[in-house]
């Protein structure tokens, strides 16, 4: 099904799309009007040219709307083949339309003319003695520049959407969503072994123009065309290209995008029309999608594979920390706020934060920050950041950014800190602090559940609804446990000076 596989060169801007030749017919100021060839709904402009050449061939780029006054028709043109031989070199030259200029050779266009232009195939227009081609030529470049202009204005509009779209915690699904509905087509994500990891939008079932994705983003249903997009991604890492195209026997455009340096990633395009920016706004998905899904097989990554190996092997943190190069460290827990998190999102939430280490556990992503890089809000995340700690504290830094990450929760917060403002608690002398706490909490010992919901609840202010969102149960079980406690503690946590003792023990006891 290929059909002139090529390679497709890096985009810069888009190229100024052609105008339709119906726009230049709505002209009223021309008064243009169509005489002969087919109708010109399909037939496009790509630039306005005058010549009285006997033959323009030479001088024809292709696409142009040719004008010409007739001068070069001699006397004896209508009983040969003259307009014929004429036409049919406008044709071979790919110009798009004759434009006849009725005054000052000629009062009428040549019937000969309009009969040749309809047997060729090519589009006459009549052009009145009060109409310059001056003044066709500079309308034909006004309505380029506007088609520019809003080629332009449409391809910021996707870069924009597209860069929004990565920052959400699903961005895979989200870019190639956004990228199927900015070309009226479907995107797939395929993965170094040529299988469909991720993808957006409908196929359309040919190239007709208007074509695009199903309203509700249902399945392609061309399996041909998809089976073609599939064989051009896999041929596309066969050769090691950075990208190329093709089209169906269907007329369906078919892009694919290689991600990453030589990671095996490729980025599917399929759409029923291809519109000068729609490289520009696909290289720009290609290279979101490539920050998304490649690892960087860097000096960096090296020195974390070595670390990992170092501590399966019996190291201590301490021991492997060097090759991470920092010795302070953040934990940070991050749920997103709309659904369960994937590794792609994990891995994009870390690079967000500026650490490859990310743990994604469930509904929680865990990721290991340099103290130097200070979390931010995330969009689409709520974060939870523990104090910086050395590695032998990485535990206690856990545990910090899970509370944290509760409270933040709790109160639709979207980055809560934990605390490490020094107090009046710090004045006590340490051992007998904690002493003083187990001896406290000795009731609560066997039971984590009890102490964790105190500790969050005293956090909270007492608030049994925050406290309830918080450790995702019920308010009845977060009024039940704390009743539990006081009757174990045999205090009565209503009490301000009952709830500073508690607060103060259940500090010291998580150090």
């Amino acid at each position: 099904m290929q059909t002139g596989t090529h390679t497709v060169p890096e985009p810069s801007l888009p190229p100024t799309p052609p105008v339709p030749l119906t726009a230049l017919l709505a002209r009223e100021d021309l008064a243009l009007r169509q005489i002969a060839g087919p109708a010109a709904a399909g037939t496009v402009l790509h630039g306005a040219h005058t010549s009285e050449m006997a033959d323009p061939y030479p001088y024809l780029l292709g696409g142009e709307l040719l004008l010409t006054a007739g001068v070069h028709i001699p006397e004896a043109a209508g009983s040969g083949t003259y307009f014929d031989d004429y036409v049919s070199r406008i044709v071979a030259a790919g110009g798009a339309a004759l434009g006849f200029g009725v005054a000052p050779v000629h009062d009428t266009v040549p019937q000969a003319l309009v009969a040749s232009c309809e047997t060729f195939g090519l589009p006459l227009l009549e052009v009145p003695p009060r109409t310059t081609f001056a003044a066709v030529g500079r309308a034909v470049w006004q309505l380029m520049e506007h088609a520019r202009t809003a080629e332009l204005r449409r391809v910021t509009e996707a870069q924009q959407s597209l860069a929004a779209a990565a920052s959400r915690p699903d961005p895979v699904p989200a870019v190639l969503h956004r990228l199927a509905r900015h070309l009226g087509g479907r995107a797939v994500l395929y993965g170094p072994e040529g299988a469909e990891i991720a993808a957006a939008g409908r196929t359309p079932a040919g190239g007709h123009p208007g074509a695009g994705p199903a309203p509700d983003g249902s399945p392609d249903d061309s399996p041909d065309t998809l089976t073609a997009l599939t064989a051009l991604a896999r041929l596309l890492v066969a050769r090691g290209s950075a990208s190329a195209s093709d089209t169906t026997p269907a007329g369906v455009h078919l892009t694919a995008y290689a991600l990453g340096a030589g990671q095996g990633f490729v980025l599917g395009v399929a759409a029923g029309r291809r519109d000068p920016g729609d490289h520009t706004i696909a290289s720009v998905a290609a290279v979101l999608l490539s920050l998304l899904t490649g690892e960087q097989h860097s000096g960096s990554g090296a020195a974390r594979s070595s670390a990992l190996v170092r501590l399966l092997l019996g190291d201590t943190a301490e021991d492997v920390v060097p090759l991470l190069g920092s010795d302070r460290w953040l934990v940070v827990h991050a749920r997103p706020e709309e659904r369960t998190p994937d590794a792609l999102a994990a891995s994009a939430l870390g690079a967000a934060l500026g650490s490859p280490l990310v743990d994604l556990a469930g509904d929680v992503v865990r990721v290991l920050v340099p103290a130097g890089r200070e979390p931010g809000p995330q969009p689409g995340w709520t974060l939870g950041v523990s104090a910086a700690v050395v590695p032998g504290r990485w535990q206690d830094a856990d545990a910090q950014a899970a509370r944290a990450l509760g409270r933040a929760r709790a109160t639709r917060t979207a980055l809560v800190r934990y605390g490490t403002r020094a107090a009046l608690a710090e004045l006590v002398p340490p051992d007998e602090a904690e002493a003083h706490a187990r001896a406290l909490l000795a009731p609560l010992a066997d039971n984590p559940a009890l102490t964790e919901t105190l500790r969050t609840w005293l956090s909270l202010h007492g608030s049994w609804d925050r406290t309830a969102v918080a450790l995702s149960v019920h308010r009845n079980t977060v009024r039940q446990r704390i009743a539990r406690c006081a009757a174990l503690l045999g205090t009565d946590p209503d009490d301000p000076d009952v709830r500073m003792e508690l607060w103060f023990a259940l500090r010291r006891a998580e150090r």
